[in-house]
Order: structure tokens, then sequence, then C-alpha cells
């Protein structure tokens, strides 16, 4: 049926946002770049993350941007190898002007984990699970 997913979010500015997440180790796919548009490139199967500037963005959705400041309509989350990824990768997100919202801790015994929000206000979270430790039903 489908050969990839891709997500598509608003931004700003590119040109910004392309700074953010290369500050906080993203890759990017300049195959799908344009100058509205850039393509993150996140994990070994270089899951597609398309950051468009919001009139373009508007055009694609026909309907209203969500505001970021006041509601949420969706949480990315990032597996993490190790929970000393997680707290490297909250010091990223800070450094690079982003804002982590919930810090590194521990999640229901079994996952460690971070949320951050990155510059245009959209809520990821970084987890290490130790599958290991998932209660057993």
């Amino acid at each position: 049926m489908t050969k990839q997913i891709w997500l598509n979010l608003p931004v700003k500015e590119v040109a910004r946002s392309k700074e953010f997440f290369a500050k906080i180790g993203f890759s990017f796919n300049e195959q799908y770049a344009t100058p509205q548009s850039t393509c993150l490139s996140v994990g070994a199967s270089n899951f597609a993350v398309m950051l468009f500037e919001e009139s373009m963005f508007e055009g694609f959705v026909q309907n209203k941007i969500t505001d970021t400041q006041s509601s949420s309509e969706l949480l990315i989350s990032i597996d993490a190898e190790s929970r000393e990824e997680v707290d490297e990768f909250a010091k990223k997100v800070e450094e690079a002007g982003g804002t982590v919202f919930a810090k590194p801790a521990e999640i229901q015994g079994w996952m460690y984990g971070c949320g951050f929000a990155d510059l245009d206000g959209h809520r990821w979270n970084m987890l290490y699970m130790d599958f290991s430790k998932v209660p057993k039903q």
C-alpha cells in the first residue's frame, strides 16, 4: 500500500528551524529541500519529517495551523539507546534554544525520557525503553 510515511510540520522560518535541528543532532535529506521547506532524516530507516513554512503548510492542509502555545495536536517520540543519550539530548535542546518541558526522568519503572518543544512549539519526547523491566500481565 505505502512506501513510506512522512510527518509534515509547519514552522515560522525554515532556516532557523534547520539550524536548531542540526544543533541537536538531526541530519537532512537535501533532495526534498526548497527555499520554503527542508527534510529531517530520523533514525536508521531515515523517517522523513518535512518542515514547511507556515503559509505553504496552510496551503496543503487548507486549514488553520494549531496554536502550539496553547494546545498540542501530536507528540513526536524518538527512541534512545541509553539513559545517557536522553540526558545529553536534553542538554543539546536547551543549548540550541528549545524548551525542555519534562526534565529527564524515569517513567513507569521501565522507561527513561524527557519532553521538549522545538522553536515552533511542536512537542517531542525522547525515550529509552528497557523492555526487560516491562510489567508482566
